[in-house]
């Protein structure tokens, strides 16, 4: 197998907050959460909690290749948890919080798991295209989002509305009728999308976050097989790249309305054969 890796933080002065690592046969991909200054009554911070748990969740899928991919993702919140020991108080419901996208290689088929906005591309050797997305917390934005689209990205208006928004939000966060993300309580991870493909059938897979997609979720400037041309032909750094450019083509969001003009943004891309 081969794997191909990039990564570009929102802001070069800021802490990157996505984690991706693979091993043979495994990888995992987690895009780290928070509620900009919000109390979050941990001493940690988001790209910790990101790193830490990805590491963990890498070491338990390949470590343990009977056990199902949302047991393993469970105990591995359940270990940050406990890894935070008594200098955190994760009642706050602004604490650290993850998208999750793992898959691994089990026998003929590929397992795979997605929580939060973060995405699975699976390009199958017949051209077919499929994409694995949990829309939950997509669904739930739409109908809070309103008054951050109508204000220019970045002007004291939209971070108030921004704050609002994420607020609310947060009252929403792994509650049936909400959104289900890798946080304090193990049993979010019951609630992952999770499947299996025969893996003769595919040629590639792709875990990207959500500051990836951009070109064609947010953006649509391209589909999804376009985006697997880029990565054949060029790579990932090249896929961010273009995502950084549209970005900053649109800096106020007036195109495109975002909470952030620019999102941390990894893509890891894995020839299967």
């Amino acid at each position: 197998m081969r794997v191909d890796l990039a990564t570009l933080p929102a802001d070069p002065e800021r802490e990157n907050e996505d984690f991706a690592a693979s091993t043979p046969g495994a990888a995992v991909l987690l895009d780290g959460a928070g509620v900009g200054g919000a109390e979050t009554g941990c001493t940690h911070g988001v790209a910790w909690f990101s790193g830490t748990l990805g590491g963990l969740l890498l070491q338990a899928i390949t470590a343990s290749p009977a056990r199902p991919l949302a047991e393993c993702l469970a105990d591995s919140i359940d270990r940050v948890r406990s890894l935070h020991g008594d200098s955190c108080d994760l009642t706050y419901r602004a604490s650290p919080t993850s998208t999750v996208v793992a898959a691994r290689i089990n026998g003929e088929r590929l397992e795979y798991l997605v929580l939060g906005d973060s995405s699975l591309l699976l390009a199958g050797k017949d051209g077919s295209t499929t994409v694995v997305t949990d829309r939950r917390l997509d669904e739930v934005g739409k109908r809070l989002r309103g008054p951050v689209d109508a204000l220019p990205t970045g002007s004291p208006e939209h971070s108030a509305a921004l704050a609002d928004y994420r607020e609310a939000l947060t009252g929403l966060r792994n509650r049936p009728g909400g959104f289900w993300i890798a946080g304090p309580d193990p049993r979010a991870a019951e609630h992952a999308l999770t499947g299996t493909v025969a893996l003769d059938s595919l040629s590639t897979v792709t875990l990207l976050s959500d500051g990836a997609t951009r070109l064609v979720d947010r953006f649509q400037l391209a589909d999804w097989a376009q985006y697997l041309d880029v990565l054949a032909c060029s790579g990932p750094d090249e896929l961010i790249r273009r995502v950084r450019e549209a970005e900053k083509s649109d800096p106020d969001g007036r195109r495109w309305p975002r909470g952030k003009a620019h999102d941390d943004a990894t893509v890891l891309h894995w020839a299967v054969r």
